[in-house]
């Protein structure tokens, strides 16, 4: 667990604030800040002291901070995975812009005091705070359950972790629907229907939003060319890479990364 103190900024241009890890963040005094999934589309949240957040992981937003103070709490991916296999399958968080909590409230407070005490209470406080909120984190707010009775007749959360692992294994390659049924040794009609049923998407999306969120991150690096990118990513052309990437993420890869490096 990390903790952040998030306090005003004097520049006036937003920001992109990547998080890779679940962040639970507090108001400390009353103020607001602007928000949003793209540049030019944000909105201006307000918040009374006390207030709090909650930003699940791997979620990418512009941010715009004129008068908000408030305390950031970076909980580990490694902390959420342990308090989703107590409920019996991986979880995702929500997203919570106002979120009431009394519980959580409490945790995070004690943290603030904590912090402004010079954490004197040492690691072992923190650590124990940590796996308290990821708990109540997961049993309050999470979005996908990734288990039996989540997923009926689908595939298990042991298949699609293999799934996930092949594809990124392949991510410079072209990947075919029966390599992808093979991995979990299912037939090819029988995989693909169940991993609708337990995804949502069908493989061929899941495929591409995998090598969309590979290309955005390769993309922060300035030295990597776009073509080199679309290449690692396993497409076979730039032009298709831009034309996915724009209808996946809003901009093309170039517009992306002009906004990244401009924070």
């Amino acid at each position: 667990m990390r903790v952040e103190l998030n306090v005003p900024e004097s520049v006036t241009e937003p920001r992109m604030w990547v998080k890779h890890q679940a962040v639970l963040a507090m108001a400390l005094r009353p103020g607001s800040i602007e928000v949003g999934l793209r540049r030019s589309e944000m909105t201006r949240l307000s918040y009374d002291a006390g207030e709090m957040s909650l930003v699940p992981r791997h979620l990418e937003k512009w941010f715009r901070n004129e008068d908000l103070h408030g305390l950031c709490i970076v909980i580990s991916n490694a902390a959420i995975t342990a308090a989703s296999n107590e409920t019996g399958g991986e979880v995702e968080l929500r997203r919570v812009d106002y979120l009431i909590d009394a519980r959580l409230s409490a945790l995070v407070e004690s943290v603030n005091a904590e912090r402004i005490a010079g954490f004197p209470s040492g690691r072992l406080f923190l650590d124990s705070v940590e796996q308290a909120l990821a708990v109540a984190l997961v049993n309050g707010y999470a979005v996908r359950h990734c288990s039996a009775q989540t997923h009926r007749g689908g595939l298990g959360c042991a298949r699609l972790r293999r799934i996930k692992e092949f594809v990124d294994a392949k991510m410079e390659d072209q990947v075919t629907l029966c390599e992808m049924a093979q991995s979990v040794e299912l037939s090819t009609s029988h995989f693909s229907r169940m991993f609708r049923k337990s995804t949502g998407e069908s493989p061929h999306h899941f495929v591409l939003r995998h090598r969309v969120e590979r290309a955005k991150e390769m993309l922060r690096a300035a030295e990597a060319r776009v073509l080199d990118v679309a290449v690692a990513c396993g497409f076979k052309t730039q032009q298709h890479f831009a034309r996915v990437f724009r209808r996946m993420c809003g901009v093309s890869p170039t517009e992306y990364r002009q906004e990244f490096l401009q924070l």
